[in-house]
């Protein structure tokens, strides 16, 4: 005769809190994406007109002494476009340019620059710090001392103590704070290029939710 005895699974006394870290930094750099977009019915006019708009984008960028290293261009393309009731086809060429300026002050400078020299399209203008990691470490680190101090509050009237943590999740996220016309049109561009720039601050946050062994 065979016996099988079911082995007792011992439950592990834990709390699961959540903590939340915040650091506020000033930016010192921005991200710029920039776009050359022209159209017509010759494609090799299209084209172009669009390197020579580009060769006068990357001319006035070497002007304004941003180093090489800082800026590059990609996604060159020449797409042909049939419009079916005319029965006609055009063609969109597009390049873009990506920019890394370390030296805010020349922010109005460039972004109106880009505008004359031919940049009508801006894909992405982002305000970031040049360092991030660490003050992502340090937002990391504030939030698991918020989440042990909630589990030290919740257990301190029940007489026990909290443990070491069995499992962490992290869900961080960044904030790049961007001007109101950053994603805006060039025609809504010219009269903004002279606004005054409020570019304020980047809230690093990171969340996360621990649980502790209770002692």
């Amino acid at each position: 005769m065979t016996m099988s005895y079911g082995q007792e699974i011992k439950q592990v006394p834990q709390i699961n809190v959540n903590g939340e870290g915040k650091v506020k930094v000033v930016p010192d750099q921005v991200c710029i994406s920039a776009t050359v977009e022209t159209k017509g019915s010759n494609a090799k006019e299209v084209k172009r007109q669009n390197d020579e708009k580009m060769d006068a984008v990357l001319k006035f960028i070497k002007k304004m002494n941003i180093p090489t290293a800082d800026f590059k261009t990609k996604q060159v393309s020449l797409n042909p476009i049939f419009d079916y009731e005319k029965k006609k086809t055009t063609y969109d060429a597009t390049q873009t340019v990506e920019i890394v300026l370390k030296d805010l002050s020349k922010y109005d400078e460039l972004m109106e620059g880009l505008v004359q020299q031919g940049i009508n399209r801006l894909d992405n203008v982002s305000f970031e710090s040049s360092k991030m990691a660490q003050y992502q470490s340090e937002a990391r680190k504030l939030a698991m001392k918020e989440a042990k101090l909630k589990a030290e509050d919740y257990v301190s009237v029940l007489g026990q103590k909290v443990g070491k943590a069995i499992t962490i999740s992290d869900n961080s996220q960044v904030y790049h704070p961007r001007p109101m016309y950053a994603a805006v049109k060039m025609e809504a561009m010219d009269a903004a290029s002279n606004e005054t720039l409020a570019i304020g601050e980047i809230e690093i946050t990171a969340n996360v939710s621990v649980s502790f062994i209770l002692e």
